[in-house]
């Protein structure tokens, strides 16, 4: 497995494991050892590069991650993540007070099972606490030995400026696919000049881009895309299109789509570091393959051009997740 660099200093493999739907997020979780032999076999292909948080779950994917990166302490990296309420286990609003940044940390440590958190996001932003002052919560942090880096998640230009001019920011972890692809206007230009890398989120539009999922695929009851926009039964139909043209794509490459969808984000910029998350052997091995595709400039031109055509159905969130959380 290649590797890249985040913030000009982190270095993680080029394509990374979010283990969100572990635990969280797409269903009942999955198998507590199964997701462990997965995470060790990531290890022993390449992945370095980990993602979580403490609301995932809440709590469980933190001590899962935990448990079975345990024995590679100083060979893997983890990220993630402060910046919510958690009331009766679930999600209650956000929280950025520099007092539950520091009980976040404490608590990740220890259900992280380590000395030091690598990567530390403030997981969205907190309208009601300055980001300067986040910033320096986090930057005393490093300093006392507790954490390495920072990270914000779906923060935009003028947010990414002001943390980074209290203490540089390593990454942004956003959304960014083929069909997600509005922080092309103003965010990775801004954090191209910044030298902060980016770390994709749902590289494979939670599943879509990889085109396993039609009209007739049904959600499990816990799974956000029964509540997603681009995940109704009329914009699945509507948004093949772009499935057509990854498709065709795979079959000039000898890939599958996924391979296609995540190769296309790692030719972006050398910086960007994409997690798609998995539950399933098969497809760790087969998002891993990716990063041996290459495109030449003209296919990448063709991809630009017949892609500029095609509509995207649906938003990503519902207008209230914009408003509050996303994920």
């Amino acid at each position: 497995m290649q590797k890249r660099k985040l913030g000009n200093k982190l270095e993680v493999s080029a394509i990374g494991l979010g283990c969100m739907g572990m635990s969280f997020g797409y269903g009942p979780a999955a198998d507590q050892h199964e997701m462990i032999q997965l995470m060790h076999e990531a290890v022993d292909k390449g992945i370095t590069f980990f993602d979580t948080a403490e609301v995932y779950g809440p709590f469980t994917n933190e001590r899962l991650v935990g448990e079975a990166l345990a024995p590679f302490k100083g060979k893997v990296v983890i990220a993630t993540k402060f910046g919510f309420n958690i009331v009766d286990g679930k999600m209650a609003g956000v929280n950025s007070r520099p007092e539950n940044i520091r009980k976040v940390a404490d608590e990740s440590l220890q259900r992280l099972r380590v000395e030091v958190l690598d990567l530390f996001y403030q997981h969205r932003v907190d309208p009601n606490v300055p980001i300067e002052e986040v910033a320096g919560t986090v930057k005393d942090l490093i300093q006392e030995g507790k954490v390495r880096y920072f990270g914000l998640s779906e923060a935009g230009e003028q947010t990414i400026r002001r943390a980074h001019a209290v203490l540089p920011v390593t990454a942004l972890q956003s959304e960014y696919s083929l069909w997600t692809r509005q922080h092309e206007t103003e965010i990775i230009p801004t954090i191209e000049e910044l030298g902060i890398g980016l770390v994709a989120y749902s590289p494979l539009g939670k599943g879509f881009l990889a085109g396993k999922i039609d009209e007739h695929t049904t959600f499990a009851e816990g799974d956000i895309r029964k509540v997603l926009p681009r995940y109704t039964e009329a914009a699945r139909v509507a948004n093949k299109a772009l499935l057509d043209l990854i498709q065709s794509f795979a079959e000039q490459k000898q890939a599958t789509p996924a391979q296609i969808a995540l190769a296309w984000v790692l030719a972006q910029k050398p910086w960007i570091v994409p997690i798609p998350g998995t539950t399933k052997r098969h497809r760790m091995l087969e998002n891993i393959g990716a990063a041996a595709i290459q495109f030449t400039k003209e296919e990448l031109a063709e991809i630009e051009k017949a892609s500029a055509h095609i509509k995207v159905h649906g938003t990503r969130y519902t207008e209230s997740m914009e408003r509050a959380t996303g994920l």
